[in-house]
């Protein structure tokens, strides 16, 4: 029997209409393929909806109003990018209610949202990250730096609030953009190199594969305006040699696995002559036919309906147990967040 899938959209966070659009193409995508769809929407206010009214006066009213529509799905589709969506808090909600969910489970998407949590996972297998300092948005007046650095909210996506600070004068404004969306804020030295996202998709057999990555070419920093403003363009598969090629592919694999990852995730990194250097891990990425991830898979030859078509089959299956990988710190605690400016600051594991 075909699912019934009901795909969750909108979300409490920046990106509110990034999500609407990958809701609306993944609905699209599946009555393409035959499945049964219906999309309720999370509003900016918390209130659940379907359609244009919401569903309760408050957002607890109209959780518990749309708790029917869950229980008739048979396979959940959270298309919420960012916190209250990616950050596991939906796939709490489907393990509670015990639905089949699309995607990467609580602990993968809460580790992912969070840049620093990120970080420390991506040290302890040995995938080289920038150089930062975390900093708490109350102390932001007493922060000073003598580089180019890029100031970032810690659990935000798509770029909200990320600004590169060029010099002294720049970087108040920039801590106080960050702490718009996060209380913890990560000031990081500039990496060098080129960006270049990989994709990992675990099959419903519990293989994962990584199609061929994708490079992006943007005139100074890739923000939220460049993303959306079609400024950015994409070079799909990316030029690389062999070597490079492998070096992503296994970084964005063994971090797929360290973390968990279930469904479809993007890695990006920046290439530098040294090596990848990871940025950052999206557990829920734009998922419209023109984003990142299907333009991958499209050109590895699986069509954009197919991918979201092979994610409900990847979630209405008993999950395969991936292989483990070796997690080895020999030299005791190591510093994986270092000090800028000479400043001691970071974190340990």
């Amino acid at each position: 029997m075909t699912p019934h899938v009901l795909v969750i959209g909108g979300g409490q966070n920046a990106e509110h209409d990034v999500s609407l659009e990958t809701a609306a193409a993944i609905e699209g995508a599946l009555r393409s393929r035959g499945f049964k769809a219906s999309t309720i929407t999370i509003g900016r206010d918390g209130r659940w909806r379907q359609g244009e009214e919401p569903l309760g006066e408050s957002a607890a009213d109209s959780l518990v109003a749309s708790l029917p529509f869950l229980a008739r799905a048979d396979v959940v589709f959270p298309a919420i990018h960012g916190p209250l969506g990616e950050d596991g808090t939906l796939a709490a909600l489907c393990a509670l209610t015990h639905k089949p969910v699309v995607g990467s489970g609580i602990c993968a998407g809460a580790i992912g949202m969070d840049k620093l949590a990120t970080k420390l996972v991506a040290e302890a297998i040995g995938i080289r990250t920038a150089l930062g300092r975390l900093v708490h948005a109350a102390d932001v007046g007493d922060i000073e730096f003598e580089t180019e650095v890029v100031v970032k909210p810690v659990s935000a996506g798509s770029s909200y609030g990320v600004t590169l600070a060029r010099e002294a004068g720049q970087l108040g404004e920039a801590l106080r953009t960050a702490a718009h969306y996060d209380d913890r804020i990560l000031i990081e030295h500039v990496v060098h190199g080129r960006e270049i996202d990989v994709a990992v998709l675990r099959e419903a057999d519990g293989s994962r594969w990584a199609p061929s990555p994708l490079e992006i070419h943007a005139d100074g920093l890739f923000d939220t305006a460049t993303k959306y403003n079609g400024t950015a363009r994409f070079t799909v598969p990316a030029d690389l040699g062999s070597t490079d090629r492998a070096a992503l592919t296994q970084a964005a694999l063994r971090m797929f696995d360290a973390l968990g990852c279930a469904g479809v995730a993007r890695m990006d990194f920046f290439l530098t002559d040294d090596g990848p250097v990871l940025n950052e891990v999206n557990t829920m990425p734009g998922m419209t036919a023109e984003s990142q991830v299907p333009r991958m898979f499209a050109a590895a030859g699986v069509p954009y309906e197919e991918l979201v078509a092979r994610l409900i089959d990847a979630a209405t299956v008993p999950a395969a147990r991936p292989k483990p990988i070796d997690v080895v710190l020999e030299e005791g605690p190591r510093r994986v967040l270092d000090a800028i400016d000479g400043e001691r600051a970071g974190s340990y594991v």
